[in-house]
């Protein structure tokens, strides 16, 4: 008996097991490098929307330490941070039933403010 052309195909995605789980990929864009997509890198591929979200905070987190300076006001460091700090985003899998809408923008602007305050703290007490 002669098999089909395309029957291998069709046996291949028809294989018993558990099917490959689709990921959250967080990308990151670079501020310094803006709308230069080939700038853009990979975070990394989460499991759920809700670990992706953690990870698109900690990238803004990690930019915002990067750009503080003694002294700094929030204003300063949400200035430095759009024009040099990782914008990240969220591409969700096909179908994906959560929303996973992340502005970096909108959280570093809600950030800027504490992260002086504590940085400002924390130096304070330093000995000259």
């Amino acid at each position: 008996m002669l098999w089909p052309q395309n029957a291998w195909l069709e046996l291949s995605s028809q294989s018993p097991g558990p099917k490959p789980m689709s990921q959250y990929k967080v990308m990151v864009d670079d501020n310094f490098h803006y709308m230069e997509e080939d700038e853009r890198w990979e975070y990394g591929t989460f499991a759920t929307a809700a670990a992706a979200l953690a990870a698109c905070r900690k990238v803004v987190d990690d930019s915002l330490i990067a750009e503080y300076r003694p002294g700094i006001t929030a204003t300063q460091l949400y200035d430095r941070y759009t024009s040099f700090g990782d914008e990240p985003f969220i591409i969700a899998p096909p179908g994906a039933a959560e929303d996973v809408s992340f502005s970096a923008r909108d959280y570093a602007r809600s950030r800027v403010e504490a992260l002086c305050a504590a940085k400002s703290a924390a130096g304070s007490g330093d000995a000259s």
